[in-house]
């Protein structure tokens, strides 16, 4: 199987990464940013499921893969330096492992930090564990691998 042409467009950095932020293709909504590295989108490419790669965890990362919250590639995108990947994704349900809908829901106004959208499903729901009230499962990490 050859390789998608994109790839040798995506400008990595120095650790094999690119920013990739998932939008919802038919509302514009910005879901989340994760990261990518070569074997992320080859995946994603191949399969049209999104597949990040988990910093923390040092592997792929399937998108959904314990929550359920499958995204779905309808399109991606290469930005004019190459350095950034926009997926245009189906997304059923919720992006975010706190149990919103995206991953934005702290708004700066003014001098403080507002939260500006509930959880749609709490986080033990999703992964079948307790989480903190960041979303962070006891191990201190969340399906996207934050610690």
């Amino acid at each position: 199987m050859t390789e998608h042409p994109i790839l040798d467009a995506i400008a990595f950095n120095a650790d094999g990464l690119v920013p990739a932020i998932a939008q919802q293709h038919d509302t514009g909504e910005v879901l989340m940013m994760a990261w990518m590295n070569r074997a992320a989108v080859a995946e994603t490419l191949a399969t049209g499921r999104v597949c990040y790669f988990s910093r923390s965890r040092n592997r792929l990362w399937r998108k959904g893969e314990t929550s359920g919250q499958v995204q779905k590639l309808l399109h991606l995108r290469l930005d004019c330096d190459g350095d950034t990947l926009l997926l245009l994704v189906d997304q059923p349900g919720v992006a975010c492992h706190t149990g919103r809908r995206a991953c934005f829901y702290r708004e700066a106004r003014g001098e403080a930090l507002v939260e500006i959208a509930a959880p749609l499903v709490a986080p033990d729901v999703l992964y079948g564990h307790a989480h903190d009230k960041t979303g962070h499962d006891k191990t201190g990490q969340d399906e996207t691998g934050h610690g």
